[in-house]
């Protein structure tokens, strides 16, 4: 269903396609909620970017500025973002933070961008842990304004989304949201961080053999978040990750960091994303993005069904489908699958299930009614070549296969299905994908799958499983897909300090804004900052910024003082790249 707060969202053409499961992670963006402090920050990081990326980024890096509504001088509004993204066939949500894969993977191929809606604090300008609004507006967007990469991106999403995943990856997901919350918190204990740390990084120590899930992740962090464009000699930047940190972008193209040729192997390469990566894969160009996932998802359950894809979808713990040679789509919690000589005889699900064809659940066969799971053999009968699935009407009467018939169907594996035949389902083109029974009694060998007190016995029609994936096939089947997870983004709680000091950013704010300087009031600013806010070096960066052409002898005193934060190491590169930019542009009001 579809929460109180998605209901006051402005939905356009291209959101309003999106499957109901996925509302529940829109969240209205918050922007009343954006301090000075973080307006100053976008602008900063924009600025650098804009002044930096065109030198070593994809050349649609600054086209698609301009085409995606990217302000340089302000956090976008979703609003304004999507009346401008609307042009290129896409939209922008906000969510809280990282969402779970899948889940991120089906807005993508739904043509939307999942955009984090907090920003960055201060201490993490250059590089963030967190999904932000600058990593994912001024990142990811841009690019997008190239067709062929928006379909890869489109493609990916599509196809990413039915990747399945193991239990492992579930907890990992939730592990590194947990720390991406507390590290951009600046009010969180460091032992509190530590122990999150420590949990995230046994499970990545013992994740086991990597899941398609893992796999397809991988190929999206070394191609959409850290992707690099052209020849191992002069790659330019095109990942969203690069794209967003200004400190990255940079340390990302020098030797000290291993370029290598994308290919599909990039799917084993895992990453830790609390740390900036050691190298970074060059692809040649965006249709070369587009072969590979091709050729990763050809090898995926996806497209190989058999007997390995149900059982991917037996230790994902999650809901999945099946579906049979007949188009016949099974979709339920998997849980058990009798093969011989590595066919599959036999699956079965428990708890709510469905059955669907073309992606579309078939009329009363809907989760009320395979509440308590569904069980089904899976191949050809015994000592006939001519499977059910392939046999004309005549076909099927000659093996006794027609409404009120009592019957008994031996398979080839061994599974037999005994019982009064009450009706059969075809598809629109003829094909029998369902045959219902009375007084059913099912076995394989001693073991009983089925007995008749249990109900009518409903079997679906393949010879074999042709495709596996995760998720629904139809995904109005199912209330309860994806669920939101319960650790929410920390609301930074401000001192009444640090409430003053967004006030004074936002008076110099008006002042740029407004296009009138009080130096008055800029030099009491600045004489603040000296005196309560001595480590705060942005606010008087911009300042410095704005006096910068006049003959005032404020200019050498927030220089001086500026010259004297550089000393401080965390501070020398942030302070130097944005007096450098400030004597470049020569601003003068």
């Amino acid at each position: 269903m579809e929460t109180s707060e998605s209901q006051e969202l402005n939905w356009n053409a291209v959101t309003k396609r999106l499957p109901k499961h996925l509302h529940k992670f829109i969240v209205k963006q918050p922007y009343e909620q954006y301090t000075a402090q973080n307006q100053a920050v976008w602008r900063y990081v924009m600025r650098l970017n804009t002044n930096y990326l065109p030198n070593v980024a994809h050349s649609y890096y600054l086209e698609g500025i301009a085409k995606t509504g990217i302000s340089i001088d302000r956090i976008p509004e979703m609003e304004g973002m999507n009346r401008i993204l609307k042009d290129i066939g896409w939209a922008a949500v906000s969510v809280d933070g990282f969402i779970p894969p899948n889940a991120f993977m089906e807005f993508q191929g739904y043509n939307v961008l999942v955009i984090a809606s907090d920003i960055r604090t201060i201490d993490h300008i250059a590089y963030t842990p967190a999904p932000d609004i600058i990593h994912e507006a001024a990142g990811h967007a841009p690019i997008i304004a190239n067709p062929e990469y928006a379909e890869y991106l489109r493609r990916f999403g599509e196809i990413g989304s039915k990747s399945i995943a193991s239990a492992k990856d579930y907890d990992l997901y939730e592990a590194v949201r947990k720390v991406s919350i507390l590290k951009e918190d600046p009010n969180t204990e460091a032992q509190e961080i530590e122990e999150a740390l420590a949990v995230l990084n046994d499970i990545q120590n013992n994740m086991g053999e990597l899941s398609e899930m893992a796999q397809i992740r991988n190929l999206h962090w070394w191609t959409v978040e850290y992707g690099l464009i052209g020849t191992l000699d002069n790659p330019r930047i095109y990942g969203a990750g690069l794209l967003s940190s200004i400190g990255e972008s940079e340390m990302c193209l020098k030797e000290g960091v291993k370029k290598t040729p994308f290919s599909i192997d990039a799917a084993k390469v895992s990453f830790d994303i609390t740390k900036q990566q050691p190298q970074l894969f060059v692809t040649p160009d965006f249709a070369y993005l587009s072969f590979v996932l091709e050729k990763f998802a050809n090898k995926m359950a996806l497209r190989t069904g058999g007997l390995s894809g149900v059982e991917k979808l037996i230790q994902s713990k999650n809901i999945g489908t099946i579906e049979l040679s007949t188009g016949i789509q099974i979709s339920g919690l998997f849980s058990k699958v009798i093969s011989i000589d590595n066919k599959v005889a036999y699956i079965q699900t428990k708890g709510e299930s469905a059955l669907a064809s073309r992606d579309k659940e078939l009329i009363g066969h809907g989760t009320n009614y395979h509440a308590a799971g569904f069980g089904s053999p899976i191949g050809k009968l015994e000592g006939i070549n001519l499977a059910i699935e392939d046999m004309s009407p005549r076909d099927l009467e000659i093996y006794g296969i027609y409404e009120g018939k009592q019957t008994t169907l031996y398979f080839e594996s061994g599974v037999k299905v005994e019982g009064q035949i009450i009706t059969g389902k075809r598809d629109l083109r003829g094909k029998i994908i369902l045959i219902s029974f009375q007084d059913c009694t099912v076995t394989y060998n001693n073991e009983i799958l089925f007995k008749p007190e249990w109900g009518t016995y409903d079997m679906a029609i393949g010879k074999e499983i042709i495709s596996a994936f995760a998720g629904p096939a139809d995904s109005e089947s199912f209330q309860n897909l994806t669920e939101v997870s319960t650790t929410k983004t920390h609301k930074i709680k401000y001192s009444e300090s640090e409430i003053n000091l967004h006030d004074l950013y936002q008076k110099v704010r008006d002042m740029r804004e407004n296009k009138k300087l009080d130096f008055e009031l800029l030099a009491r600013i600045a004489n603040e900052l000296k005196d309560k806010y001595q480590n705060d070096w942005l606010l008087a960066l911009e300042i410095y910024e704005l006096i910068y052409n006049y003959n005032t002898p404020l200019k050498e005193v927030v220089y001086n003082h500026l010259t004297n934060l550089k000393s401080i190491e965390n501070y020398t590169k942030l302070i130097t790249d944005g007096m450098q930019l400030v004597a470049k542009e020569e601003i003068l009001l």
